[in-house]
């Protein structure tokens, strides 16, 4: 199976770019195909909130939605734009910088986290704490590791072991957990002994781990409100809940998208929906996930995208092919980037 990350990217303005390559060089158009930023940089990376960063020789610099560098300093690491903090990196130190490039921050933590919930995870000296906007302290150092928070609470280690706290830096569920990770509408991910499971905000164990890592693949993270899970032979998938809601009985499967899944059944795809029951019947090479009413799927070596019924709504032409977002999708043609539209007309191709 075939996975693409997507490559559309959208503004806290809702200007949507999209990354283009020519002569090795990327930059961005938006969604008319007018280029927006000329392509110039050796790589950039997807916008967030208004910003990206691009990176120049072996150095990082962020960049805004109107191609302006915030040149102030060259950084090492550059992270996304996030309640107004954007996480940078000079040689091993890092610190934090406004949507202008000013210096909020003291670069002077040996490691950092993103902003959430108006807390960031840093460390210095060994030890992690949580900082806030202003760079203050908020939960002192004191913890071997740390997660950002979400929904008030934040996975940290001490002494080898992993639990969660609260903003005041209290102790909800005890640190037990060989690993665990921040929660998504209610549910975490935690391990014991190489295996993954779920708990609750209590510490409740909705599933026991059982699940295996793939590598490549996301664990424990919902899509469309449901998780893929391995048990080491073969793939099903989790409910937000926290219910194996379909066995694992499937050779392969892929993230949900608008109500579908991907899974593979002796070497041929098709797709499920939310109750197991097969939706399209596997008749692919191959195939992605569903968005905006369609998805990629491989037939004599080619790919092309289908509709929610199966039916072929671009016919397969292309090398490759990403999702669609915002009613463009990035396609290879003879080793050439495109994007096309709904319709299949090209938007916009790699001279």
């Amino acid at each position: 199976m075939t996975i693409f990350a997507p490559i559309m990217l959208l503004t806290n303005e809702h200007r949507e770019l999209f990354r283009i390559r020519e002569k090795g060089r990327y930059g961005f158009i938006d969604g008319s195909g007018a280029v927006v930023i000329e392509p110039q940089y050796l790589e950039v990376d997807e916008f967030k909130n208004g910003f990206s960063r691009v990176r120049l020789n072996d150095h990082w610099a962020p960049i805004d939605q109107w191609g302006r560098l915030l040149l102030k300093r060259a950084y090492r690491d550059v992270g996304p734009y996030l309640e107004g903090r954007m996480r940078v990196q000079v040689v091993h130190q890092s610190g934090y910088i406004d949507h202008r490039g000013n210096e909020v921050v003291a670069i002077k933590f040996d490691g950092a986290g993103d902003f959430s919930e108006g807390l960031a995870p840093v460390g210095i000296f060994g030890q992690w704490g949580y900082l806030n906007k202003d760079g203050d302290f908020e939960i002192k150092p004191q913890f071997d590791a740390a997660l950002s928070f979400s929904g008030g609470l934040a996975p940290v280690s001490h002494l080898g072991k992993w639990g969660y706290i609260d903003t005041s830096g209290a102790w909800v569920i005890d640190p037990y957990w060989n690993a665990a990770y921040p929660f998504q509408q209610g549910v975490a991910v935690v391990v014991k002994n190489d295996r993954w499971g779920l708990v609750d905000r209590q510490g409740k164990v909705l599933v026991h781990p059982q699940f295996t890592f793939v590598e490549g693949f996301s664990y424990g993270e919902f899509f469309d409100g449901m998780a893929l899970a391995f048990d080491g032979e073969k793939y099903g998938f989790l409910a937000q809940h926290g219910e194996v809601s379909i066995e694992p009985i499937f050779d392969l499967a892929g993230d949900f998208g608008e109500g579908l899944a991907l899974v593979e059944i002796n070497g041929v795809y098709g797709f499920v929906d939310k109750t197991g029951h097969l939706s399209i019947m596997p008749s692919f090479e191959d195939a992605g996930v569903f968005s905006e009413g369609m998805a990629q799927a491989q037939w004599n070596g080619k790919w092309g995208y289908i509709g929610t019924e199966g039916q072929w709504v671009i016919k397969p032409k292309y090398d490759a092919c990403l999702p669609f977002r915002s009613g463009l999708a990035l396609v290879v043609l003879k080793g050439r980037w495109q994007y096309v539209n709904r319709s299949g007309e090209v938007v916009w191709v790699e001279g």
